[in-house]
């Protein structure tokens, strides 16, 4: 996929507050990041955001880390992230939030990062995880809708391959889960089988996870996961551990 290139987004990334730079340097100190020793999630391929901020507000008692590795999503990101402060703002100031519009990226005057936000972005390669995130710091991993990356040869790409998986185990506390959502059913079926060759622990599974009752209890859709499921895609999804 060919992404745009957005003209000031990678001044908008380096010098947001929502974006951790220097990650390799928060490695093993990420509750000093957070100010708290509350559990720690991340999402991988966190997209524009949405489903991180989702749920950074639906859980304010853990933290969470989007990790995205183009710039031109990245910045959408952060452009969400300050409409989501700057609406807050305005409800609480009782003013009408919806003609908030988001901050150009040449545009300087950027919002600084909310008081006590429970989450933050980074731009970074996930191959890379090892190298931020110390051994069993993290409570949980998200996968939504990953790129399949079709070709035989990619296969060693996809975020639920045994490559990644194999890159998960020691960043994951004991007991720590990875949960995987997509519509594509030949990536989810890779996945399972993915799982049982690592000798990962398939905890559940489903391939309709909107009428699955208990599966889908206390969900949190993405943009991808709206919009597919509204033209009759049945969302796929696995939890599985090491």
């Amino acid at each position: 996929m060919r992404l745009r290139n957005i003209p000031g987004s990678v001044e908008v990334i380096q010098n947001s507050g929502y974006v951790v730079q220097d990650p390799e340097e928060k490695r093993g100190k990420w509750a000093e990041v957070f100010g708290n020793e509350n559990p720690l999630y991340i999402e991988i391929g966190m997209g524009k955001g949405r489903f991180l901020m989702d749920m950074a507000e639906a859980h304010p008692d853990c933290n969470f880390v989007g990790i995205e590795m183009y710039d031109s999503v990245l910045f959408r990101g952060v452009q969400k992230a300050e409409m989501r402060e700057a609406r807050r703002k305005a409800i609480a100031e009782g003013k009408d939030p919806e003609g908030i519009m988001p901050i150009p990226a040449k545009n300087p005057n950027r919002p600084a990062r909310e008081e006590n936000c429970n989450f933050r972005f980074l731009r970074m390669d996930a191959r890379d995880l090892e190298n931020v995130f110390a051994e069993k710091e993290i409570d949980g991993i998200y996968l939504n809708f990953s790129d399949p990356w079709p070709k035989d040869r990619h296969a060693n790409r996809r975020l639920t391959s045994r490559a990644f998986l194999k890159r998960y185990v020691p960043v994951l506390k004991t007991g720590a889960k990875v949960e995987f959502k997509t519509d594509n059913r030949e990536l989810f079926d890779f996945s399972l089988e993915e799982v049982k060759e690592a000798g990962w622990t398939l905890e559940a599974f489903t391939y309709d996870l909107h009428h699955n009752e208990e599966m889908n209890r206390g969900n949190i859709m993405t943009e991808y996961e709206e919009k597919f499921s509204s033209q009759g895609n049945p969302i796929n999804k696995l939890i599985a551990r090491p």
